[in-house]
């Protein structure tokens, strides 16, 4: 395992986000009121170390990131690739108008197919992810292992 220093940092992230477009789907773990783990699909985007995702204001999820807000985002790649990502964090529900408007245009897909409202649509909440920790590797994270830290 390596990990990246400061001046690597940017590098890492540039080759965090061309992997992870190759990953159309994730998995994001966040914690019910019970304190149990509750695991979803989603389709996220690197915005340079910053992860953005989307999900309604009336889903489970945003329930349990507004009271726990430590999550993890997994990425696999397929064959032949077999990388991995890990993405481990603080998820902020996004709620300002102006920044609402802003990531629907850097999430990576037609998000009107669940918010026909577009930005406005009332029930659209982005959700950013300030990553604590990310891992990229190969094989399932036990080959070429790269580990970035909030410092």
């Amino acid at each position: 395992m390596a990990y990246v220093s400061e001046a690597e940092k940017a590098g890492f992230f540039k080759a965090v986000e061309e992997a992870s477009k190759k990953a159309i789907w994730c998995a994001v773990a966040s914690v019910d009121a019970q304190g149990a783990p509750r695991v979803r699909i989603v389709h996220p985007t690197w915005e340079g170390d910053v992860l953005w995702f989307a999900t309604g204001t009336d889903s489970p999820k945003s329930r349990q990131i507004a009271r726990e807000p430590r999550v993890d985002v997994q990425f696999l790649v397929s064959p032949p690739d077999f990388t991995h990502i890990l993405c481990r964090g603080r998820a902020v529900l996004v709620t300002d108008p102006g920044e609402k408007k802003r990531v629907w245009d850097v999430i990576d897909y037609d998000l009107s197919q669940f918010w026909p409202g577009g930005p406005d649509d009332a029930n659209y909440l982005p959700v950013k992810v300030l990553p604590e920790r990310v891992e990229l590797s190969r094989m399932f994270g036990t080959v070429d292992k790269k580990v970035w830290r909030r410092r």
